[in-house]
């Protein structure tokens, strides 16, 4: 492939790394005083919301949580793709795949933020980085030959524990947010987390995204089908991030409220062990040999 479409791809995922940094940044250093206010909900839900910042109008656990994820997002994900960046340019097929994973990760968060926050400063932002990362997602899998990705990789690709680790991400996010969900159903809004929201936008995403994504990486990857490979390479990378990301929300929630909810910070602290590990000997199973082509 011309190299020049590696250059430019590169450019591309440069200009959203810079992007996703200075929006990140300003939801960690422009959260506020922390002041916040008592709040009842339409449908009699009390939750306390804060009243400044670039979060203002969001309840105070949501913006704790969002902090930590800008902060995943500013001082992990965004160094990771910088340094995808150089190689992405020289058509390096690893760093195209580790890409695509955290412009995955920026797709979801941005799309998450857009949907879900009180309407503020950062939605012009949100808007514009979710759609241009789906367009870098694309254009990185526009550049590969899907049907010669498994000669691509070496026999140390991990296909049972990708396997594994999709299949149990996707079938614990459903026990996690189906019970959520018949909870508010059953009129138990406290019970459901709604904090404000008029509905629960982070269980409809990961039902309809997520959970998908991963019972079919599960699959494809198990069957060693071509396509298996690159949502191997992307899953375990967003895994990281992701999980990564949920780890940090609870951190920063601790921070706010004085207690940790040690189950699921435990439970994600695993999985961004297991999914990091993952990452790396799916990423380090990429032949080296021919990385300047087109597969």
């Amino acid at each position: 492939m011309n190299s020049r479409v590696y250059k430019s791809l590169a450019l591309y995922c440069l200009i959203i790394a810079l992007a996703v940094g200075v929006t990140s940044a300003i939801g960690v250093f422009a959260r506020g005083s922390g002041a916040t206010e008592h709040g009842v909900s339409i449908r009699g839900e009390e939750f306390e919301y804060a009243t400044d910042g670039v979060y203002a109008y969001n309840a105070e656990r949501v913006v704790a949580e969002g902090v930590g994820w800008d902060a995943l997002t500013l001082f992990a994900a965004v160094p990771a793709l910088l340094v995808c960046v150089p190689f992405v340019a020289r058509g390096s097929l690893r760093a195209r795949l580790a890409a695509a994973g955290i412009l995955g990760y920026f797709v979801y968060q941005y799309l998450m933020y857009a949907v879900f926050w009180a309407l503020g400063p950062l939605f012009p932002a949100f808007i514009m980085l979710y759609p241009v990362s789906f367009i870098g997602v694309v254009w990185i899998v526009a550049t590969l030959d899907i049907r010669s990705l498994p000669a691509r990789f070496s026999e140390k690709f991990p296909r049972k524990s990708i396997a594994i680790f999709s299949g149990v991400m996707g079938l614990q996010l459903i026990a996690m947010w189906v019970p959520r969900i018949a909870t508010g159903l059953s009129g138990d809004l406290a019970g459901a987390g709604l904090l404000g929201t008029p509905t629960l936008a982070v269980q409809a995403l990961d039902l309809g995204i997520i959970v998908p994504l991963a019972l079919a990486t599960a699959v494809l990857a198990w069957q060693r089908k071509p396509v298996g490979y690159l949502l191997a390479a992307v899953f375990s990378v967003k895994g990281v991030t992701m999980a990564g990301a949920i780890v940090a929300m609870l951190i920063s929630a601790w921070i706010v409220e004085g207690s940790l909810e040690v189950a699921p910070f435990a439970l994600f602290l695993a999985a961004t062990a297991a999914a990091g590990a993952i990452a790396f000997f799916v990423l380090r199973s990429v032949r080296a040999e021919g990385e300047g082509e087109v597969a």
